[in-house]
């Protein structure tokens, strides 16, 4: 099977666990786990993961200047993208969230232009704007008198925060993953991400009631801690490692589609005009700035 069809088969993978830990995560917080609480169990876990299966790796000596932009994506990646993307949700609903984030490839287009010098045309400049007006209709306007979403319109805000942050992440990734293994990377990402998330999060992690927390629930955390945390960030960097962060970053427009099928199937979230109008001009946006211009030929 060839390289490609490796990287995007595992983008895929990444792309469905994402979208259905939407509504899982959803479950557990803020009732269970406050969102803070709940990052820190994921980093630590992730953590004591990647550097017990280093073990196991052949050691690779990481430079020196590298250990700051390791720590720089960390911030991005881990801390910024994980807190903000937990607290957000606890605030809003699934399928809101998920519609947020479909914004993260024009960041992403756009964090490329800037930090890799890639051209943006006119129509991708188009499609920035377009996109953003449908992701600030959504966190304006798409409040709702839910108990599932206690704030949205903040939540949205702070999902669209996790979204740029994550688009940050992915350009800065790509020119280091190349140069390590990438179980010797990630570890080294989780790590710095440990100590960014701590501060935050140990006094909402001191009030977790483990006696009082359903099996259940249980099983959730530790699904988001393995497959959303650990399996999803070693999936989307090997298919950095093979394609361009723009490529990957288009996978993430099956997340609403993933998110809303689980969401209205468990009973978690509904529709209403506001979700559809807003991800209806958001992925118009989408489209117009990864649209593929064709090559002329003599």
């Amino acid at each position: 099977m060839k390289t490609r069809t490796l990287a995007i088969i595992a983008v895929s993978i990444g792309t469905f666990i994402y979208g259905v830990n939407y509504t899982i995560a959803k479950d557990v917080m803020p009732f269970y786990v406050k969102p803070f609480a709940f990052i820190l169990l994921r980093v630590f876990g992730a953590t004591v993961v990647f550097w017990f299966l280093g073990l196991f790796i052949k050691s690779q000596k990481i430079d020196k200047d590298d250990y700051k932009k390791i720590a720089f994506a960390s911030f991005f990646g881990i801390a910024l993208n994980m807190l903000s993307f937990f607290k957000g949700l606890s605030l809003t609903t699934p399928i809101s969230a998920s519609v947020v984030m479909v914004i993260s490839p024009i960041m992403v287009l756009i964090f490329t232009a800037f930090l890799l010098k890639e051209k943006i045309i006119k129509r991708q400049i188009a499609g920035i704007f377009i996109g953003l007006i449908g992701a600030i209709l959504l966190i304006v306007y798409g409040n709702s008198s839910e108990e599932n979403a206690s704030n949205r319109a903040l939540g949205n805000f702070l999902v669209f925060v996790n979204a740029t942050s994550y688009g940050l992440y992915m350009v800065l990734v790509k020119n280091i993953i190349h140069k390590y293994n990438p179980f010797v990377f990630i570890k080294w990402l989780y790590l710095f991400g440990l100590f960014f998330v701590l501060p935050f999060s140990i006094s909402e992690f001191n009030d977790i009631q483990w006696a009082t927390m359903p099996t259940n629930i249980y099983l959730k955390v530790g699904f988001v801690v393995v497959f959303t945390t650990c399996i999803t960030y070693l999936f989307n960097l090997y298919g950095l490692s093979k394609l361009k962060p723009t490529t990957v970053s288009v996978f993430i427009y099956l997340q609403p589609v993933i998110a809303t099928t689980y969401a209205l199937i468990s009973g978690s979230d509904s529709l209403n005009l506001i979700k559809i109008l807003a991800t209806s001009i958001i992925f118009f946006g989408v489209y117009l700035v990864t649209k593929q211009v064709k090559k002329s030929t003599k």
